[in-house]
Formats: structure tokens, C-alpha cells, sequence
């Protein structure tokens, strides 16, 4: 079973969220849409769209978002099967959050890792 296909989004926290988001967009030219982040499409190396998106976003330092989870970040991974892959890292001892999310946007479940970092597992929609 393939586990992890690539990198879905990148969240992290900041003190003062508005401001951050306005230093990326300013001096990087990170497109920050009102939500709070940017979604990259992906494209191949001519810039063609290749159906898939990582998603940057910046979080309140007092956001829940993170919790259980001791780092000021979260990575998303994309992965294709969701349930059979929860079902493995259960299986495995991992310490796989009991909520799965399952909504227009996907499939969604958590794992935290050894140094206490929470893990987004996400599977896209058919078609991204």
C-alpha cells in the first residue's frame, strides 16, 4: 500500500497572524486570500495545470487547530487510501486521533508523532 503521495499544505502559527500574512504577501507575493493562506496549484514544467493544489496558511498563535499537537505547525499529507491507512497505523501502535473529517474537501484524519507533532493525513476528492 503506497502511504504518503506528497505535500498538501503547510500551516503554521504566528503571534500576530494579520501581520505575518501581510510580510508573505508584501515581500513574497504570496497571494493570501481572506481565509488566511494561498492555495499553489500545481502545474507541470511548461505551467500546465496538473490537478493538484498545496495549501499555506498562517493560524492565530491561539488557534485549536494545532491541538493535540506541541508544534507550531502542521504538514499535510496527501495520501490515496485514508481508511486502510488509518487502519495500518492503528495496527502499527501509531497514535492515530479518533476523528476522521470527511467533507466536500476531502477525507481528514490526524496522527501525532513520536516528538508530539500533529500529523494531517488527507485524501483529495476524486479528481485532484
Amino acid at each position: 500500500m503506497k502511504r504518503v503521495t506528497g505535500i498538501g499544505g503547510i500551516f503554521f502559527k504566528a503571534r500576530d497572524a494579520p501581520a505575518l500574512r501581510a510580510w508573505y504577501q508584501r515581500h513574497l507575493g504570496i497571494d493570501v486570500t481572506p481565509w488566511g493562506g494561498a492555495a499553489f496549484s500545481w502545474t507541470d514544467t511548461e505551467g500546465k495545470p496538473v490537478g493538484g493544489t498545496t495549501v499555506w496558511s498562517i493560524a492565530s498563535e491561539g488557534s485549536d487547530q494545532f491541538a493535540p499537537g506541541a508544534a507550531a505547525f502542521i504538514v499535510n499529507y496527501r495520501v490515496d487510501d485514508l481508511h486502510a491507512l488509518v487502519k495500518v497505523l492503528k495496527e502499527e501502535g501509531c497514535n492515530v486521533l479518533e476523528r476522521v473529517d470527511d467533507s466536500e474537501y476531502g477525507k481528514f484524519a490526524w496522527v501525532i508523532d513520536p516528538e508530539g507533532n500533529k500529523v494531517e493525513l488527507w485524501e483529495p476528492p476524486v479528481g485532484q
